[in-house]
């Protein structure tokens, strides 16, 4: 019997910490059109005229920051263990490969080794559990950009998103006990952000993205591709499994970039105001990431900590991503065999 394939594919991490490498990184990331949706002659002029340049040299500090000197990039770390994880629990009937949308390893040489070993049918998980254009819609389009190539095409099936995974909620909820959530002062679900505009092309309605204050806080049939309203939806899950009240969380998204409004309101803001309100601690989940980064490790803790602190707070805790989980490598496989 013929093995079956798996494509796992995170977002991708610069190949090293220093400013060269990271400049390559943010040059291809931010030129993929579903990224920065904006001309390409803006967007190139924006990338390659200034963000590349500007940030190269402060983001290399931060990765320099993360880095660890055996295993390297802490997300490439996660994703290489959930690859052989996942390997493991499906057994000989199947090949798992690890593909990065952006640098290494990347999906072309990911699909290769599938096409090598003469698998003919693949399950995609595009590792963001809540989808969005411009993360699992651009995997969407790299492999079958890739794939249209061949003479001979695969049955190829991709794994949408995974934001009410049950397992998925559980791995969450487990990580977080340990800190004993009802003993902070409030609970953040720090999501990453997108431009407003985005959500606003993904609503096939026209007629619900950001027409009312709460339109995102409820998942239903019109906003169900909502990347948003899918967070939400995450957080309200996991909150359920830990018995948080309402009153005492609160959804937020982070990582802003540009002047152009964004998925609102921004973590940075929400800290801000919690330090003012006399807060003093608390504990951030990042469950739009399923292996600690830059994003998780150093924005929250030290970025938002530091911040925080300087107003009169006491304790920013992050709570660890999905990573290693078995739990989470479970997850993975019920997925795959569901297909």
């Amino acid at each position: 019997m013929s093995k079956k394939g798996v494509l796992l594919v995170n977002l991708g991490t610069p190949d090293s910490p220093s400013t060269a490498d990271v400049r390559k990184y943010l040059r291809e990331f931010l030129m993929d059109p579903l990224v920065i949706d904006i001309n390409p002659i803006g967007r190139t002029l924006l990338v390659k005229g200034i963000i590349a340049p500007t940030r190269g040299p402060k983001s290399a500090k931060l990765y320099q920051a993360i880095w660890d000197e055996k295993t390297g990039s802490p997300l490439l770390y996660y994703s290489q263990l959930q690859q052989k994880l996942l390997q493991e629990k499906l057994g000989d009937d199947y090949v798992v490969e690890l593909g990065m949308r952006y640098q290494s390893p990347s999906i072309a040489s990911a699909l290769q080794r599938l096409k090598d070993a003469l698998i003919y049918d693949i399950v995609v998980i595009p590792l963001f559990p809540q989808y969005a254009s411009a993360s699992t819609g651009s995997v969407y389009d790299k492999v079958m950009e890739l794939v249209q190539q061949w003479m001979t095409k695969p049955t190829i099936r991709f794994i949408n998103s995974f934001h009410d995974n049950e397992l998925m909620i559980e791995t969450f909820a487990d990580n977080a006990r340990k800190y004993k959530p009802e003993t902070y002062d409030h609970i953040l679900f720090s999501f990453h952000g997108l431009p407003q505009r985005q959500l606003i092309k993904s609503d096939h309605t026209h007629q619900t993205c950001l027409k009312a204050a709460d339109c995102c806080k409820t998942l239903t049939d019109s906003n169900r591709f909502c990347y948003s309203a899918q967070s939400h939806h995450t957080a309200k899950l996991i909150a359920k499994k830990l018995n948080i009240p309402k009153e005492k969380y609160m959804v937020c998204f982070q990582s802003r970039l540009g002047n152009d409004p964004w998925v609102q309101p921004y973590t940075v803001d929400v800290v801000r105001n919690m330090a003012k309100e006399g807060k003093k601690r608390l504990l951030v989940f990042c469950p739009a990431f399923v292996a600690d980064c830059l994003e998780t490790i150093y924005e929250v803790p030290v970025e938002y900590g530091t911040e925080f602190k300087a107003l009169g707070g006491e304790e920013v805790q992050l709570v660890e991503s999905l990573n290693d989980s078995p739990k989470f490598i479970d997850a993975l496989e019920n997925m795959v065999r569901s297909e």
